[in-house]
């Protein structure tokens, strides 16, 4: 028992194993609506071990086999013992990976023997051949030399993302942390960060900030705000000291305010009114001091990234999986979306694309009404939308001005700046979105 699952690459084999070698491969790979997360990556495609965290303390280990290697065109990586499940006994696992030229193309081949089906193994490896093609076209379109890339929040749902999509193209990523820093990790204090923090750096992506979910009482309000304001004002001026050449910082679409009914909200749109909004007023202000010292500086304004893994979509999916879901208090609210992945993208080309600069509006080109939404959740998901969602539960998790702040923001927000630069998205259309990132092909 076991698949075999191949495809076309629009690159040389060389290309697609030397993107296996590096550091993020797996990362990249690793299907989100799977349980665990990549523990310690091969250092060695011949001999490397590769270990996965799964749930309830388990260790999945896998090893490469020397015997299968063949540089440049094929690698095996095979289960250690130890690992058991009690519908199947131990659990074996081989997988071989077989790259053969074709043209200037590769044709890539999995062969996996294990006991699993293959009605379980074929959205991961539709998903993991997707990954693959679509990241390699991304580092082809945007043809950047190797950069040196310090990143906040490196560890958070972007962060993590991110760092393995920049490593895969050939970049070199130095996360600035608060804790002891380990291998490709600096020390930053944000309150005060050391003079030479920056140094050897080409560009800094600051991810960095509190997150914003949560009973919207004093406490967490202060934590979104002193994560935000002053830690960015001091690394800008510190980017502007250490010469780097861009400034990528996050944003948020909750610039624009909680509810601004039908209006198209541009990058040339004023702000809104509320706490995340002027937060975020605050929050791009300080990067001035970036921009204002020559560094070209650009504001990714988020919507709501899609993923399993995180923000609405984690909490959403165990709901309409259930058959439990539905419109949220009338399901009138617009929605500007994003997936993961390009948002991803629009990182990337932030750092390389000198045009990129101010506010970028980081959503789908089709902002949608939270009713449609959860439609075509729904569907994906092969479940019902019929039960409508009262406004209660999100008012009793994040209080009265989370939930219309969050839950129930009204913004039709469209990436304007993205448009006029010709910004190619992956995934404009959110079923196709929702398909990819929960492993529900069509």
């Amino acid at each position: 028992m076991g698949i075999q699952h191949w495809s076309t690459i629009d690159a040389s084999p060389d290309e697609v194993f030397a993107w296996h070698e590096r550091p993020g491969a797996l990362q990249r790979l690793m299907p989100p609506w799977l349980p665990g997360s990549v523990r310690r990556e091969a250092t060695s495609l011949e001999d490397g071990r590769a270990e996965l965290a799964l749930p309830g303390g388990q260790v999945w280990v896998a090893q490469h086999d020397p015997a299968g290697f063949e540089p440049g065109r094929a690698f095996v990586d095979e289960r250690m013992p130890g690992l058991s499940s009690a519908a199947l006994g131990p659990l074996r696992w081989r997988h071989e990976h077989r790259l053969e030229p074709q043209g200037g193309a590769t044709v890539l081949r999995d062969r996996v023997d294990t006991q699993v089906g293959s009605r379980l193994l074929r959205p991961m490896f539709v998903y993991r051949h997707r990954q693959l093609a679509d990241d390699l076209a991304r580092h082809h379109e945007l043809a950047a030399a190797p950069m040196t890339i310090a990143l906040t929040g490196a560890s958070g749902l972007i962060g993590t993302a991110l760092a393995a999509f920049l490593t895969t193209g050939g970049h070199e990523v130095v996360r600035l942390v608060r804790h002891e820093p380990g291998p490709g990790e600096r020390r930053w204090a944000p309150d005060a960060p050391a003079a030479d923090l920056l140094d050897g750096v080409d560009a800094v992506v600051h991810l960095a900030g509190a997150s914003i979910f949560g009973r919207f009482g004093d406490e967490h309000r202060e934590r979104i705000r002193d994560s935000r304001i002053g830690p960015t004002r001091r690394l800008a001026e510190l980017a502007v000291a250490s010469g780097v050449g861009a400034f990528i910082s996050a944003s948020a679409i909750g610039i624009y305010g909680d509810d601004r009914g039908d209006e198209v909200l541009s990058e040339a749109s004023e702000p809104g009114d509320g706490f995340l909004a002027d937060v975020t007023v605050d929050w791009e202000a300080d990067t001035a001091a970036a921009s204002e010292g020559g560094v070209r500086t650009a504001l990714i304004r988020t919507g709501l990234v899609q993923t399993p893994r995180g923000g609405v979509l984690q909490v959403l999916r165990p709901l309409y999986a259930a058959g439990l879901g539905g419109p949220l208090a009338g399901g009138r609210h617009w929605q500007s979306w994003i997936d993961l992945d390009d948002l991803v993208d629009i990182y990337a080309r932030a750092l390389v694309d000198e045009r990129m600069s101010g506010a970028i509006n980081a959503v789908a080109p089709e902002p949608v009404r939270q009713g449609d939404y959860a439609a075509t959740l729904a569907a994906v998901l092969h479940r019902p939308a019929l039960l409508p969602t009262p406004a209660l539960g999100p008012r009793v998790l994040l209080g009265e001005q989370g939930m219309r702040e969050l839950a129930l923001a009204n913004q039709r927000v469209v990436p304007s700046r993205l448009a006029e630069l010709g910004h190619r998205f992956r995934r404009p259309a959110l079923e196709d979105a929702l398909r990819h990132q929960l492993g529900r092909f069509a």
